[in-house]
């Protein structure tokens, strides 16, 4: 028995980094997936190692900004497989000129907060009646450790954004909370994922953040994905509207160990 057996999940973002990793667990765990991702060519890729392994995946290209789009991409689950109990809300983007109040250009708060924030909402909003007509469900929407703690190298769009992320979904839980839906958000800490790799490619910039982590590493997409198979799943069935941080211990850090 896996943990999502019967399940049929959506996974945003799901073509790489956490998403990816995060539809692979989730198929493996039993549940039958739609891969959405910006890139369809990668959303296919997913779906066709999940497939290969074994699994039931569907790839559907979707900007999750876009309210046909969002809508599309749960019609896709519900013509495929007929429910939809599990939604994975992780697609998201860092622009490297988010950077501080001052410096931001507005056309990039916009794109961030479209993406980050609007598409988290517009997901929910097209995931909900399918849920309820499944019988309730389980969202859980990635939000950061940098919507809990501010940081002196500001990304203050991308910060802004995600703290939208946990203000959403603790009002989506309250509101759903008697009809068998779950909503919970997900914090996670600096994962290493092509999209890091990139904006640390610095030694400089990647040691800047790495010093303040306790754990003394940075962590993998598979510790996020386990996570939230947990939120996903009927063994978190008392837990909604909360936040789970997955940091190595950033936010409850005053000074890291020598």
């Amino acid at each position: 028995m896996g943990r999502l057996d019967g399940k049929v999940a959506i996974v945003t973002g799901g073509g790489s980094g956490i998403g990816r990793v995060s539809s692979e667990l989730f198929a493996a765990e039993g549940a039958r997936v739609v891969v959405a991702d910006v890139s369809g060519a990668a959303a296919g890729e997913a779906a066709a190692a999940i497939a290969a392994a074994g699994g039931d995946a569907r790839a559907v290209e979707v900007d999750v900004a876009d309210e046909a789009g969002a809508a599309h991409m749960v019609r896709s689950a519900i013509d495929a497989y007929g429910r939809l109990d599990v939604l994975f809300a992780n697609a998201g983007i860092f622009p490297a000129d988010d950077g501080g109040v001052l410096d931001t250009p507005p056309d990039t708060w916009q794109r961030v907060m479209d993406v980050n924030l609007k598409g988290v909402w517009l997901s929910c909003r097209a995931a909900i009646p399918a849920m309820l007509d499944s019988g309730g469900g389980s969202i859980v929407n990635v939000a950061s450790f940098v919507a809990i703690v501010g940081a002196a190298t500001a990304q203050v769009a991308y910060t802004a954004s995600k703290g939208g992320v946990l203000a959403f979904t603790r009002e989506l839980a309250v509101e759903y909370a008697r009809k068998n839906i779950r909503a919970n958000s997900l914090c996670p800490g600096p994962i290493e994922t092509p999209l890091l790799a990139e904006l640390l490619a610095d030694p400089a910039r990647r040691e800047r953040r790495l010093v303040h982590i306790p754990i003394g590493r940075f962590g993998r997409p598979e510790e996020i994905a386990r996570a939230a198979l947990f939120l996903a799943s009927d063994e978190a069935s008392f837990v909604t509207g909360s936040s789970l941080v997955v940091d190595g211990g950033i936010t409850a850090a005053y000074v890291t160990p020598e």
